[in-house]
């Protein structure tokens, strides 16, 4: 059973879709280009993450450093965005500034990866500017950035867990005491963890019964997609898009 919906970010029929870095599978991952695809496909939920310019600009991307993606080389937080708006992702797209984002897809709700500390406070004071606090939900790998997140803007910020807070409910589904942060309305997680399953059925029930939604990253394949859907997970994030779409319209889930 899905649980009763704790915060807007998360009022959407059926599971949830997410374009993960707005579809990464075409090698655009993190663009305008993307996101304007996977909107134009039917996605109102985007996954992207957040790194902040040496002058505190608030890009979407992913990597510390634009060497992978980019015909740029260099640290983005040693890097003023006066020089990072000139790299091209695949040699043609440029790296968008969130805010921007923001405004050019009003209808787009944000999942967000804070991947270093320097960002977070820059999110934080531009969804206060912007008011756009039902349109995010904020992550991260760490528990104690996401839970600062939580601290500092109080209960208008949805926010999921990081590693610790996914560990300590996996342990709590396993009968394990472990104290788990209630400020959360979502676990994203993985499948599995190296070895390790994560999301099963003590998984997904001990998750329903504190009110948290469950999203499962980064699913590619469909029979993968359909096995947690029977579960009873309430979202999937997919670099796959199309077929993450199509599983869902096979089911009546597509909303």
């Amino acid at each position: 059973m899905t649980p009763r919906v704790r915060h807007p970010y998360l009022d959407h029929p059926g599971p949830l879709a997410f374009a993960h870095r707005g579809g990464a599978a075409d090698g655009l991952e993190n663009t305008a280009a993307a996101f304007r695809r996977a909107v134009d496909l039917g996605y109102r939920y985007i996954e992207t993450d957040v790194h902040a310019t040496s002058d505190g600009r608030l890009v979407a991307f992913h990597d510390a450093t634009l060497d992978r993606v980019t015909d740029t080389a260099g640290l983005i937080a040693d890097l003023p965005w006066s020089a990072v708006r000139h790299a091209r992702v695949a040699g043609s797209e440029p790296v968008p500034l969130f805010e921007e984002l923001l405004e050019t897809f009003p209808d787009v709700r944000w999942n967000i990866d804070v991947k270093a500390e320097p960002a977070l406070l820059p999110l934080l004071d531009l969804l206060r500017r912007t008011g756009a606090w039902d349109r995010v939900c904020v992550g991260s790998f760490s528990e104690a950035r996401v839970a600062r997140a939580q601290r500092l803007a109080g209960p208008r910020l949805a926010t999921s867990y990081g590693t610790r807070g996914v560990a300590a409910l996996r342990m709590s589904s396993l009968g394990v005491p472990a104290a788990v942060r209630r400020s959360a309305v979502c676990a994203q997680v993985p499948e599995t963890h190296g070895r390790i399953r994560v999301v099963d059925h003590r998984f997904v029930r001990a998750a329903h019964a504190r009110g948290l939604h469950v999203h499962v990253w980064t699913v590619n394949d469909a029979a993968r997609m359909a096995a947690l859907l029977d579960l009873g997970v309430d979202g999937i994030i997919s670099d796959h898009i199309e077929t993450l779409r199509e599983v869902l319209k096979d089911r009546g889930a597509w909303a």
